[in-house]
């Protein structure tokens, strides 16, 4: 089997595993839910999970977190674990919901154009939110990885019903195994080989790129580990922050909880002093404490 066919077929599986196991409409026991956008009779809702005490006029860190899923599938649900664990850490955690092509008949586009508009809104509504406007942070898996990824580097894709004068562009990046590449011979290049260059972060990586944090198993069998070293590489040239982690044998979402507790533990870690290099916390990690 070739590269293209593993490649292929790798994707598929996870694809279909995803969509068999996500229980749709997520059930999600949050401390808020809210419809950051409707489009026609679709509602897309945001999770939010709050630190103790926490009250509506508080200026705590954010962070939104978009699942994984090829742009086709996948839940919310996916970085509930992470949310929760950040929540009682001390941020505002959220879980976004966004268009996929398994249930919206969407394209990647309408993806990037859900996500910029799940950062808009979280700006526009911090003060009833109780977060900060300036230390929002995005992260997310696979596509996910992609979309939150976009946020920060490509311009091309917006909703018109988006006020556009409100940033999209969050304050930190938090990326496992994301897509970073779409042009040829990058992840899904097929799908969006007519506005590849608008789409693609890593050729969009401009001054202002915020920090990020990138984690990438070394047996990725959809992302290579030279183009998570890629983006490293442009971001510095740009003077941005660009840390990244490679974990040795570990393969496409080897991050998930369910997947793998050690990695799931680690991961989150590095991600919870990366976030409190920032400011975003305070204090020792978590992870461990039973």
């Amino acid at each position: 089997m070739n590269a293209c066919l593993t490649a292929f077929f790798l994707l598929t599986i996870g694809v279909c595993v995803m969509d068999a196991s996500a229980d749709y409409p997520p059930k999600i026991e949050a401390s808020r839910v809210v419809t950051y956008k409707t489009v026609g009779d679709v509602e897309l809702k945001l999770w939010f999970f709050e630190p103790k005490e926490h009250k509506a006029h508080d200026k705590t860190p954010a962070i939104v977190f978009f699942f994984g899923g090829g742009w086709k599938g996948g839940t919310p649900t996916q970085f509930e674990p992470h949310a929760r664990y950040l929540a009682s850490r001390g941020m505002v955690t959220i879980v976004a919901d966004y268009r996929v092509e398994s249930r919206n008949k969407t394209t990647p586009i309408e993806c990037v154009k859900d996500g910029c508009s799940a950062v808009r809104y979280l700006r526009s509504h911090a003060d009833e939110l109780g977060i900060d406007p300036d230390r929002i942070a995005a992260g997310g898996g696979s596509a996910g990885g992609h979309v939150a990824a976009a946020t920060a580097t490509v311009t091309a894709f917006n909703e018109e019903t988006d006020d556009t004068t409100v940033s999209c562009v969050p304050d930190a990046l938090v990326l496992f195994n994301p897509v970073f590449d779409n042009g040829p011979g990058g992840y899904g290049h097929e799908r969006v080989k007519d506005y590849w260059q608008k789409f693609s972060p890593i050729d969009n990586i401009r001054e202002g790129l915020p920090p990020s944090i990138t984690f990438l198993g070394t047996k990725d069998g959809l992302i290579p580990v030279a183009t998570v070293e890629r983006w490293k590489t442009e971001a510095e040239k740009v003077g941005s922050r660009a840390e990244v982690h490679f974990y040795e044998g570990g393969v496409h979402g080897f991050f998930n909880k369910s997947r793998s507790e050690a990695f799931y533990k680690d991961t989150l870690d590095k991600t919870d002093r990366f976030l409190t290099s920032l400011g975003y916390l305070e204090g020792e990690p978590t992870v461990s404490e039973p």
